[in-house]
């Protein structure tokens, strides 16, 4: 991957004016359609506002409106900034060194967090060929049992593809009638899929899929190409960064993580910078 230094960021995006230029010409790259005169045309920036202008009517718009930075007060450089910071590191940071990082309060880089996490989901894209599934589960220890079954804990679906992406999703629970549907939704028919001896997978060749299992309860964990090391190397670091990083997370919120890691994984290995690949996710409701 590219690097991409504080240096860079601050030569390309120096000012809030400069930002609200890019996400102009991210979000409206042609003439713009005015809906006051309904008309395609160039619109021109406001002095001393950040809106812009239609050059026949003088109908106002502004590029940050039906997107994250919408009605927020902070600036743009700072959310540029906060995108920055987030993209840096592996494992992410807080919001509370956030906090410190742009001198805001904590609920307002709690916030900036939020909104920006909402922009990397699982995305469009099928899995196939050779996939592993497993589950896994968050929450605090407590006494009792543990694993499947366990009480007050939160579980989380994965599905990787071999040397490709991987997808999670936050589930009420791990039954077949659950699970089902997520993977018809996300693997395509056919592919081998790969899984330790749960017996809600045991259906899956009724589905259309190919199905392999490794006997973990048999201390077997890999037996030729029937593993599930892939799905429990993205676990590790998603378990690792959330419990070195943000400590706990809450059960309505747990969905926002897990894609934030899953993105990472996802784009590991592009050439472009991460911070240039999470910039590009920023889109207009209305676009």
């Amino acid at each position: 991957m590219e690097k991409y230094t504080i240096q860079d960021f601050n030569r390309l995006f120096p000012d809030d004016d400069t930002c609200l230029e890019w996400l102009r010409k991210k979000l409206y790259p042609g003439k713009i359609f005015c809906p006051d005169c309904k008309k395609p045309t160039k619109f021109y920036r406001i002095k001393g506002r950040k809106v812009y202008g239609c050059d026949l009517c003088g109908h106002q718009l502004s590029p940050t409106a039906n997107t994250i930075f919408d009605h927020s007060p902070t600036p743009l450089k700072l959310w540029f900034y906060a995108i920055y910071l987030m993209s840096s590191t592996r494992c992410g940071i807080s919001a509370k060194q956030l906090q410190r990082e742009l001198g805001v309060t904590y609920k307002t880089a709690w916030r900036m967090f939020h909104q920006i996490r909402s922009m990397l989901g699982n995305g469009s894209g099928l899995l196939s060929g050779e996939v592993e599934m497993d589950e896994t589960y968050f929450g605090s220890r407590k006494p009792g049992k543990r694993g499947r079954g366990a009480a007050g804990k939160t579980s989380v679906f994965g599905m990787v593809q071999r040397k490709g992406n991987v997808k999670a999703i936050v589930t009420g629970d791990l039954k077949r009638t659950t699970l089902y549907p997520i993977v018809k939704e996300h693997i395509l028919p056919k592919s081998m899929i790969y899984t330790d001896e749960y017996y809600a997978y045991r259906g899956l060749p009724q589905e259309g899929y190919g199905h392999k299992r490794v006997r973990h309860a048999a201390k077997i964990y890999v037996s030729g190409d029937v593993h599930t090391n892939t799905i429990e190397g993205f676990w590790s670091l998603l378990k690792g960064g959330i419990s070195g990083v943000y400590k706990a997370v809450g059960k309505e919120y747990l969905q926002n993580y897990v894609n934030e890691y899953a993105f990472r994984y996802n784009h590991r290995k592009d050439e472009i910078p991460m911070f240039i690949t999470i910039l590009d996710r920023i889109r207009s409701q209305q676009c």
